[in-house]
């Protein structure tokens, strides 16, 4: 079973010059669900959609192409994608020849989903600029004094069960840290449910207290789910992240009580 460390993460390695897909790596997403307590039947429906920026190869006579993509890993695939390996390998692409660009796309959804062990979507082109999709509230003007940056505290989620209400509530202040190098990942998250009123002061406590936590963006979004779910004890629940781009990637963890809409693709102007 591959784990973080054994990736390229924080090593200095050689670009690769010619197409390589055996550079992807995958890692399992039963190690982090572990850590969380989240074992199938998940409670949770979702996908991790993927903006990239730099994605280049060369046409049939060697003249150079350029795409942006958008890539959606369904969250039930056995592994995630470690975000390096994915830029080596798209950097991989940058000397060789496709026919034309659908050739391009079904090679790169035919590797992407061997790594991940299940079908990835590969479109290219992103999504329109959104503000925050549909209407919500932020949280992150509330008078607060914090103290708390980690690890994440779910005794901060608190909720109302005498106030049953349905909220869409964002935030952009979610920050975490990349648990192999350290670096940090910034994000807005974006929380919408129906079911006992959250206190929103908790709901940010808990939410600046992943600023010092080491965890990869799909697991912070489960983590973020599962701990609502269980605190709050809403009816239903969708957190979606919108994490900035790093190396020409950005990814957007969503995860949802089954029976909600998938949320509109978008991007932040952050990203």
């Amino acid at each position: 079973m591959n784990i973080p460390r054994d990736s390229l993460l924080g090593q200095g390695v050689a670009y690769p010059q010619t197409y390589d897909p055996a550079v992807l790596f995958p890692i399992a997403r039963a190690l982090g669900r572990n850590a969380i307590g989240i074992d199938d039947p998940f409670p949770f429906i979702g996908h991790d959609r993927w903006h990239a920026y730099e994605l280049s190869w060369l046409d049939a006579r060697g003249k150079p192409q350029v795409e942006t993509a958008t890539l959606v890993v369904p969250f039930d695939s056995p592994n995630l994608i470690e975000s390096k390996s994915l830029k080596l390998y798209f950097n991989s692409l940058n000397a060789h020849r496709f026919d034309d660009a659908d050739i391009a796309a079904m090679t790169i959804a035919a590797d992407l989903s061997r790594t991940a062990g299940a079908r990835v979507e590969v479109m290219f082109g992103l999504p329109m600029l959104s503000a925050h999709g549909e209407a919500s509230t932020c949280i992150d003007m509330l008078d607060l004094a914090i103290d708390d940056y980690g690890p994440p505290n779910a005794q901060h989620l608190l909720a109302d069960a005498e106030a049953v209400v349905e909220e869409r509530l964002h935030s952009q202040l979610l920050k975490s840290n990349c648990p192999v190098t350290g670096q940090p990942d910034w994000a807005s998250v974006r929380v919408h449910y129906h079911g006992p009123r959250m206190d929103r002061a908790g709901l940010l406590r808990y939410l600046l207290s992943f600023r010092d936590h080491a965890e990869f963006h799909e697991q912070c979004v489960e983590r973020i789910f599962v701990d609502v779910l269980r605190q709050c004890r809403a009816e239903s629940l969708s957190v979606e992240a919108r994490y900035t781009r790093r190396g020409g990637l950005d990814i957007n963890p969503w995860r949802a009580t089954p029976g909600f809409k998938a949320p509109l693709p978008g991007r932040d102007l952050r990203q």
